[in-house]
């Protein structure tokens, strides 16, 4: 809880200081760009706003995700801070949009710029606190885990580019008399456009639910695979409710001689240990038990592993039990997701085993390669 109360205080203090950088940078910047006639710089003022709208967003959402879990919402609010995210990638989009009409109203009707040497300094200074702001702020974001502050970062800088282009066309306009406003204008506004679309799918991609972070999962089961009774961590899954927050299952392979006892001891510490090193609350730990006492079995469990890894679709098995009283043979394995026809290559592993097995009955489950743990 201490973790995320700090986490939320960072995210409230960066936020606050990309408001008042874009609030100054917004009042200089119009105010440079009416008194010019400079529909670029006002664009770029208008563009100063909504960062700090986004920053406004950004601490309503940190502080409205930091809420705490109740009846309604179990798993908390986190989520809220994709949220935030994407309707700052909204913003965005919605300036680019603004910009680009503005622009192509200038370009059909042109108005002539005045710069002065003023102007031109503020402009200047506002290329370099945004570079500086951009890099603090998208820094800070990796450091937090922030969608919100990376997305704002990123938007600084690139505000800054679009402020040093400003300037650029103001140079042309002094030296060889060429007003390309208008149609600069139109080109930032096209960028903004560009970078909003990219927040926005990446902030939904988030929402809809992407793959877990492999390394992590890595970790989790190298964690797990660490204690002496086990023997492998399987069928890894991680549900994520915000940023750095995760709930899980795992199935883990023990020997079949462990006692109920024994292995609730053990269960106990496996979610105790990773919720410790990783903060990854494991809500289920499903068992699977291995022959230790028949040779058969163990015979078994190698030819049925060959048969599955002769098919280049099959990532791995595990789970394997043979059970010669009942004549029943159980095993999962992993079929990609690059695969033409996943429930075809299923059908194909089992039959083989079948035709190796006829006289037994089969338990076979097809698992998906939700984290990468087979990597």
């Amino acid at each position: 809880m201490k973790e995320q109360a700090d986490r939320g205080g960072i995210i409230v203090r960066t936020s606050i200081i990309g408001i008042l950088a874009n609030v100054f940078l917004a009042g200089f910047k119009a105010f440079v760009g009416l008194t010019a006639h400079s529909i670029a710089i006002v664009m770029d003022a208008v563009n100063n706003l909504s960062d700090a709208a986004s920053s406004v967003i950004t601490i309503v959402g940190t502080k409205l995700a930091g809420k705490e879990p109740d009846k309604k919402h179990p798993f908390g609010y986190g989520r809220i801070e994709y949220l935030s995210a994407m309707i700052i990638s909204i913003l965005v989009l919605y300036a680019g949009v603004t910009a680009f009409v503005e622009s192509i109203k200038k370009i059909i009707t042109p108005e002539a710029p005045d710069y002065s040497a003023l102007s031109l300094i503020i402009v200047a200074v506002a290329v370099l606190v945004k570079i500086f702001l951009g890099r603090y702020v998208k820094r800070v974001g990796e450091k937090v885990n922030s969608d919100s502050l990376i997305n704002s970062g990123e938007d600084a800088t690139l505000d800054s580019i679009i402020s040093a282009s400003t300037l650029l066309a103001a140079g042309i306009y002094l030296i060889f008399h060429i007003s390309l406003e208008a149609w600069l204008g139109a080109v930032i506004a096209a960028v903004i456009i560009k970078s909003g679309v990219g927040m926005l799918a990446e902030t939904l991609s988030k929402i809809l639910g992407e793959r877990a972070d492999a390394q992590l999962a890595r970790d989790i089961k190298a964690t797990i695979n660490s204690f002496p009774e086990i023997s492998g961590a399987y069928d890894l899954v991680l549900h994520n409710y915000g940023p750095d927050a995760y709930n899980g299952s795992v199935h883990i392979e023990v020997p079949d001689t462990l006692s109920a006892d024994e292995l609730d001891k053990l269960l106990r510490k496996v979610t105790v240990t990773v919720l410790e090193k990783h903060h990854v609350l494991l809500t289920a730990v499903g068992v699977y038990s291995y022959n230790t006492k028949d040779p058969v079995a163990a015979a078994a469990r190698e030819k049925v592993a060959q048969i599955a890894a002769e098919n280049p679709d099959v990532l791995q098995t595990h789970g394997f039990y043979l059970d010669q009283a009942e004549k029943t043979l159980r095993f999962d394995f992993v079929v990609s997701f690059d695969a033409k026809d996943r429930k075809q290559v299923y059908r194909e592993v089992c039959e083989s085993v079948q035709k190796l097995y006829p006289d037994y009955t089969l338990q076979v489950a097809m698992d998906t390669d939700f984290s990468e743990e087979t990597d």
